[in-house]
């Protein structure tokens, strides 16, 4: 595992109207996110979820050697949060399609964040 360029992009994503049962396991919703992450080309490095109690949502965040996936689940309100980060390389778009054909949401609202990237001064 070589070093990583800071340059990267980082996608805030809301996911609306997604079926509550997806919402609420958290080793399925490991699984998934370990499946976004390899398909965007990242290294997992750790991962831990929590799971507030039956048909309750689910926290979790999955390490990566190029920065991190995250989630946060309100089955009750049929919504999750992803963050995804991913520099070097890794090409965080692809472990967000996995993440939206797995939830199949009715809607969602995603925000691209470029971060690292050095801005030059107004002369």
């Amino acid at each position: 595992m070589g070093a990583h360029r800071p340059a990267g992009i980082h996608l805030l994503a809301d996911f609306h109207g997604v079926d509550a049962a997806l919402l609420t396991a958290g080793a399925e919703i490991d699984a998934l996110l370990r499946a976004g992450a390899e398909a965007a080309g990242a290294c997992i490095l750790h991962s831990h979820f929590h799971s507030f109690g039956e048909a309750m949502g689910v926290t979790g965040v999955l390490l990566l050697a190029e920065s991190h996936i995250s989630i946060h689940t309100w089955p009750e309100y049929g919504f999750a949060a992803a963050d995804i980060f991913m520099c070097g390389d890794a090409q965080p778009q692809l472990a967000l399609q996995v993440i939206e054909l797995a939830f199949k949401p009715v809607s969602r609202v995603v925000q691209t964040i470029e971060r690292g990237v050095a801005q030059v001064p107004a002369a």
